[in-house]
């Protein structure tokens, strides 16, 4: 399965910002592989700039039985607790 996470950022992050988040982002989430059934973590950021765009999708990419583990895992609230306050909407999306 995979598991996406669209998000735009509010407006208190500026483009200059962007990189080092992405950066920070795929770190955080690079931890998650640890967790039995989670194999991999992409972090794309948008490379257009619009008003109506979304500025970073995190893949990752697990057995859908690793869903659960990941939602109570350190890493996962530490995402919400710190990069959901930067966040103006987010989007969740699971596929096989």
């Amino acid at each position: 399965m995979r598991h996406h996470i669209l998000a735009k950022y509010n407006q208190e992050v500026k483009p200059e910002q962007k990189d080092q988040l992405a950066d920070d982002i795929l770190h955080l989430f690079e931890n998650t592989k640890s967790i039995p059934g989670i194999h991999q973590v992409e972090v794309h950021k948008n490379c257009i700039n619009r008003e109506n765009r979304y500025d970073i999708l995190i893949v990752i990419e697990m057995d859908q039985a690793a869903l659960e583990e990941y939602d109570r895992c350190e890493w996962h609230k530490q995402w919400k607790e710190e990069y959901g306050k930067l966040l103006e909407k987010k989007a969740i999306f699971d596929c096989e």
